[in-house]
């Protein structure tokens, strides 16, 4: 059995083992996602609670998507947008920024937001000079951490709304078909984690 399968096997009281504060950090999102969809203009298909069919089969999930199991959901989030895109060791050092990566992880997966972030750093503390690869790494994570003394979480939360604003301009510039989601996108994830959660 794959890595990915194995996940998707694990049983719902092995996932309570997930901490507190991550099952804090996917609840808000899990919300916003909500249930099945399988809108004709969206390109990831169907749907549910932010996972897209592509998404579930990868991870070992042949079930039908609008039945998705909770349990399912909530490794999936956990593997696919905290561990796979490295923002668990962010968690201890700043929930609410984590918070931000993640919901954007579900939104328009892990790559673009972990380029946002490396960015961010960039333009916060200069001196970093982080490859933007989309991938966050040790050196990311030092970067951060040595940034901290900038009030970094009320200067990165805005950064990041910034340039995912940007970049759902971009898509629709792209694919016309996307603006119908754009009121949704704004209203839900632009704003959505207020300043008030940086410790």
């Amino acid at each position: 059995m794959s890595k990915m399968k194995i996940i998707v096997a694990a049983s719902a009281a092995a996932l309570t083992a997930l901490s507190p504060i991550a099952l804090e950090i996917m609840a808000p999102t899990k919300n916003v996602e909500g249930g099945y969809v399988n809108h004709p203009s969206d390109p990831g298909g169907e749907t549910n609670k932010g996972i897209t069919k592509k998404v579930a089969v990868e991870y070992g999930y042949t079930g039908p998507m609008k039945s998705i199991p909770d349990a399912v959901v909530n490794s999936i989030y956990y593997q696919g947008y905290l561990v796979k895109p490295g923002f668990v060791p962010l968690i201890d050092l700043d929930p609410a920024v984590t918070t931000e990566l993640f919901d954007t992880s579900v939104n328009m997966g892990p790559a673009r937001p972990s380029r946002f972030f490396q960015q961010s750093l960039n333009e916060i503390c200069p001196t970093l000079k982080l490859k933007v690869d989309g991938q966050v790494g040790p050196a990311t994570v030092a970067g951060f951490r040595t940034c901290q003394r900038i009030l970094l979480c009320r200067t990165m939360i805005p950064r990041l709304d910034a340039k995912q604003l940007a970049e759902y301009d971009r898509l629709i510039a792209t694919n016309a078909k996307l603006k119908v989601f754009r009121n949704g996108w704004v209203n839900l994830r632009i704003g959505n984690v207020p300043l008030e959660k940086c410790a």
